[in-house]
C-alpha cells in the first residue's frame, strides 16, 4: 500500500510532496502522536485507524491507488505502442530506402504502411493516406522481402512481450525486468517520497489539441501544428509557415478530414478580415517563383525531397467559412470547407440580384498562360441540387468545353450525372446529345445547347483514368487530353468563354489539369517552366489547387515527359 503524507508535512509548492527539512514524515494511515492546534494542548490519537471504525468502513485511499495503478498501466501501454511504431517505421524505412526511394519519402511511405495496418483495428480517417499500389508492390517484392518479414516479426515479438509484461505487472506487481515485487507491507514506514506528476495524460492530450486551434480561422482545411509566439500585429516579423499539418491537410488526408456530405454544417459568421498570417500567405503566393530550364526540370522531377519541401511551404489559401454566412448555402456546396475565393468567384445572373443563393455557384475564374483573364473556370462536381446552376453557368459564360476528371462514384458519390442520355431541359436550356466517342482513357460527348432562339455546340471530355486524391499510373494519356482540349479550344468560336474544368471538389485533379495546360504552353513558347508560380497563381484564385504533394510531383513528371517529347520532335 502506498503511503501518503499529511498536508501539514507538504511543501507549499503546488503538486509537490517534498518534506520540509525540519520535519519527519507523518503518515495519514496511523494516529498522530502530537498534533498542535493553535495554542491548545497537544492531543493524542486524534485519528482513528480503519479497524477501529464502524463496520463497512473503507480505506479512504484505496480508490485513489486503483486509479494510480490504472494510470501507470496506461502510460506503459503507450510506451510499448510507441516502441512498436518506431520499430515498424524504422524497418519499413530501410525497406523503401533499399528499393531506391529517398530518405524522406521513405519515411512518409513507411508511415502510410503503418497507418494501413492500424486502420484494420481502429476505424478512423487516414492521416497520411493509403497508397494501395505501393502496398501491392511491397507485397510482391522479391529482392528485399526479408526486410518486410523481419520487420513484421519484430512487431509480433514486441506485442507478445508487451502483453506478458503487462499481465505480470498487473497480477504480481512486477514486470519482466524487475527481480522483486513491489512491496505492499503496511508496516513499512520508510517508503520513498517522490514528486507526483504535474500533468495527467488527458491534460497533455488536451494541450496538444489546443495547439491545433491557435489559428483564429475555424474549420478550414488549413491549420497549424506549430505555435507562433510573436504577436499578430507585428507583420514585419511574420513569415510563411512551412510544412506543418496545415499544408499536409492539403495532402491526401485533406478531403477525408474536412469534407462531409452535402448539407452537414452551415458556414460560420461573416466579414472576417485577413490576419497578418493570411496576409503573409497572400504575399507569398503573389511572389513565389522558381523558373526551371529543361535540364533543371528533369532533375527537379526526380528530387522528391525538394518537391515535398516546396509543396508544403506553399500556402493553400483556403477560404474561411465565415465569408459565406447565408442560410441554405450549405446545400450549394458539395464539401463544407471547399468554398470559392470571393474575389474570383463566378456570379450567376439572376432576376433578383439581392437573392445571394440564386447568384451563387461554387466556381472560380482562373487566369491562363500569360495572365489571360478568365481562361478557365474551376468548379466542384455538380450535386443533385446544383445541376441547374451548373448549366446556367455554362450558358452564361458561353463555355465551349467541359473537362470532367472524376468518376461518378469512388467509394461515395463524387459527381452527379448532369448530362442526359438524349435530351433534357435545365433552367430553360435544352441540352441534346449529338455524338459520343469513346477513347482509351476518356470519352467525348458533343452537345447542342438551345435557349430561346440561340443554339451552341459544347464538347464534354470525361477523363476516367485518374483515381481520387492520387495520380494516374501513366502520364501520356493526360498529355493527350491536354493537347486535345487545346485543339478544341482553338477551333471554338472567338466569342467563346472559359473552359470549365471540374473533378469532385474542383481543386486537386482540376488544378493538375489546368496547371499542366498552362505550363505546356509556357514550355512551348518560352522554353522554360515555372510550376511554383503557376501553382501560386491558381491558389490565389481558388484555394487548394493541386491538392496533394503527389499531384505536385506528378505535374513535374508530366512536364518533364512533355519537354522530352518536344526535344525529340525538334531533333527529327
Amino acid at each position: 500500500m502506498t503511503r501518503r503524507l499529511s498536508s501539514s508535512s507538504r511543501s507549499h509548492t503546488e503538486d509537490s510532496i517534498f518534506l520540509k527539512p525540519e520535519e519527519d514524515p507523518v503518515w495519514l494511515d496511523e494516529p498522530t502522536k502530537i498534533e498542535k492546534l493553535g495554542d491548545r494542548a497537544p492531543k493524542k490519537d486524534e485519528l482513528l485507524d480503519c479497524k477501529d471504525r464502524p463496520t463497512g468502513c473503507q480505506h479512504p485511499h484505496g480508490e485513489e491507488m486503483f486509479v494510480v495503478s490504472v494510470y501507470n498501466v496506461v502510460i506503459e501501454i503507450h510506451c510499448w505502442v510507441a516502441l512498436f511504431i518506431i520499430s515498424q517505421v524504422l524497418g519499413y524505412w530501410v525497406f523503401f530506402v533499399l528499393e531506391g526511394n529517398g530518405p524522406f519519402s521513405s519515411i512518409y511511405k513507411a508511415l502510410q504502411v503503418i497507418e494501413s495496418y492500424f486502420s484494420f483495428i481502429l476505424p478512423y480517417p487516414p492521416i497520411f493516406g493509403t497508397d494501395t499500389m505501393m502496398l501491392k508492390e511491397m507485397e510482391n517484392t522479391k529482392h528485399h522481402n526479408w526486410v518486410v518479414q523481419g520487420t513484421s516479426g519484430v512487431g509480433v515479438v514486441i506485442g507478445i512481450i508487451m502483453i506478458i509484461h503487462m499481465l505480470c505487472k498487473w497480477r504480481y506487481g512486477t514486470g519482466l525486468w524487475s527481480s522483486e515485487p513491489v512491496s505492499r507491507n503496511v508496516s513499512d514506514r520508510r517508503q520513498s517520497v517522490s514528486r507526483q506528476p504535474s500533468f495527467t495524460l488527458s491534460e497533455w492530450t488536451d494541450a496538444q489539441e489546443d495547439l491545433l486551434d491557435l489559428d483564429p480561422v475555424p474549420q478550414t482545411p488549413v491549420f497549424d501544428m506549430g505555435t507562433d509566439s510573436r504577436t499578430e500585429g507585428d507583420a514585419s516579423t511574420l513569415t510563411v509557415t512551412p510544412v506543418g499539418l496545415q499544408e499536409r491537410r492539403g495532402s491526401n488526408v485533406s478531403l477525408t478530414l474536412d469534407m462531409c456530405t452535402p448539407g452537414c454544417t452551415e458556414p460560420y459568421g461573416y466579414g472576417a478580415q485577413l490576419s497578418p498570417r493570411d496576409q503573409s500567405a497572400q504575399e507569398y503566393l503573389r511572389q513565389g517563383t522558381h523558373i526551371l530550364t529543361p535540364a533543371m526540370l528533369h532533375m527537379r522531377a526526380m528530387d522528391d525531397q525538394s518537391l515535398q519541401a516546396e509543396f508544403y511551404e506553399t500556402p493553400m489559401n483556403f477560404v474561411d467559412p465565415k465569408e459565406y454566412n447565408y442560410p441554405g448555402l450549405v446545400r450549394k456546396n458539395r464539401y463544407k470547407t471547399i468554398l470559392p475565393n470571393t474575389h474570383s468567384r463566378v456570379i450567376l445572373k439572376s432576376l433578383d440580384e439581392d437573392d445571394f443563393l440564386s447568384t451563387y455557384i461554387n466556381a472560380n475564374y482562373l487566369k491562363g498562360y500569360g495572365d489571360e483573364e478568365q481562361a478557365y473556370i474551376a468548379t466542384q462536381g455538380p450535386t443533385v441540387n446544383t445541376v441547374g446552376d451548373f448549366w446556367r453557368m455554362v450558358w452564361q459564360e458561353r463555355s465551349p468545353i467541359i473537362v470532367m476528371i472524376t468518376n461518378l462514384e469512388e467509394k461515395n458519390e463524387k459527381c452527379a450525372e448532369y448530362w442526359p442520355e438524349d435530351t433534357v431541359t435545365h433552367e430553360g436550356i435544352e441540352i441534346s446529345v449529338v455524338s459520343v466517342t469513346q477513347e482509351d482513357d476518356y470519352s467525348l460527348r458533343v452537345f447542342t445547347l438551345k435557349c430561346e432562339e440561340e443554339e451552341r455546340t459544347l464538347k464534354h471530355y470525361w477523363y476516367t483514368s485518374w483515381p481520387d486524391q492520387k495520380t494516374p499510373d501513366k502520364a501520356p494519356p493526360l498529355l493527350e487530353l491536354v493537347q486535345e482540349v487545346e485543339g478544341a479550344r482553338e477551333e471554338a468560336p472567338p466569342s467563346s468563354g472559359p473552359t470549365i474544368v471540374h473533378c469532385s471538389a474542383g481543386i486537386g485533379r482540376t488544378g493538375c489539369f489546368i496547371a499542366t495546360s498552362i505550363l505546356c504552353k509556357q514550355l512551348r513558347t518560352e522554353g522554360v517552366v515555372d510550376i511554383l508560380r503557376t501553382t501560386c497563381q491558381l491558389r490565389l484564385d481558388r484555394g487548394g489547387m493541386i491538392q496533394t504533394c503527389e499531384q505536385y510531383q506528378f505535374v513535374h513528371h508530366v512536364l518533364s515527359l512533355y519537354e522530352k517529347q518536344l526535344s525529340h520532335t525538334a531533333e527529327e
